[in-house]
């Protein structure tokens, strides 16, 4: 097992890809709070857990509350005595073009991902410039983060902005051996993705099957979704990698849409 006696704190994770992430690692052997908005939802994922054998602990986080956000952090290092990987997953996503996008939406979908990611990274960098085992930063981009599309402007704009919070990280943190990094994924079949699904049908008039084949995955080399354990898989080797050697860097996993 990779992460044997690692705390870990992921936001967003009672579902999707952060309660695979908190699943993954908790098999690894790292102890997980598991931070959600939807509490209920978040200790059925600390019970899933448990139930496989793991351990982990249930946060009622809302990211854009730096009091919460604080509290979550705390609560798991009075818990477990520190803080090893952080995670800034938890993410929204508003469908519309920027002539009618109201200021409130695009500040919601911003405050969510970077605002978020931000509180998440000034609370875990505190407690881990305070441990001599330093620590690691891991944000939830896209290829959005490298790429636009029609119709997801602060989407876009938030997921560019976290190459940018990540790299001053990486630069910041060095001196206290704290590494950061952010995962792109492709599109993922979330609950996220699948309600954007006949939202962009409508926005773009066509059906919601012409938006998986010819919108989502046409870039793809093989016309494949990204999957959960995908991801997975990406978050435990950033979070298990031994050294600086990786640090302010971005890992793109979405089957050759976007290729760096």
């Amino acid at each position: 097992m990779q992460l044997i006696d690692k705390t870990a704190l992921i936001t967003g994770a009672a579902g999707g890809i952060g309660r695979a992430i908190a699943e993954r690692y908790a098999r690894e052997g790292a102890r997980v709070a598991v931070a959600d908005l939807d509490l209920t939802a978040a200790e059925a994922t600390v019970q899933q857990i448990g139930d496989a054998g793991g351990e982990a602990m249930a946060l009622a986080m809302d990211v854009t509350d730096e009091a919460a956000v604080e509290a979550g952090v705390a609560a798991m290092v009075e818990r477990w005595g520190g803080l090893d990987i952080a995670i800034a997953n938890a993410g929204i996503q508003h469908i519309a073009p920027l002539h009618a996008l109201s200021f409130t939406d695009w500040r919601k979908v911003m405050s969510v991902h970077l605002d978020g990611a931000f509180l998440l990274t000034s609370a875990a960098l505190r407690q881990m410039y305070r441990q001599e085992r330093g620590g690691c930063l891991l944000y939830m981009g896209s290829v959005h983060s490298k790429l636009a599309s029609p119709l997801k402007a602060p989407y876009v704009a938030a997921k560019h902005a976290l190459l940018g919070l990540c790299r001053s990280v990486a630069k910041e943190g060095a001196a206290h051996r704290v590494r950061a990094n952010v995962i792109c994924p492709g599109f993922v079949r979330t609950p996220l993705v699948d309600r954007q699904i006949p939202e962009q049908a409508e926005a773009l008039g066509i059906s919601e099957e012409a938006v998986i084949r010819d919108v989502m995955l046409k870039d793809t080399v093989d016309g494949e979704f990204t999957t959960l354990e995908d991801i997975a898989e990406v978050a435990l080797h950033l979070a298990a990698f031994p050294s600086a050697a990786l640090t302010g860097q971005s890992v793109v996993a979405s089957h050759g849409w976007y290729m760096q």
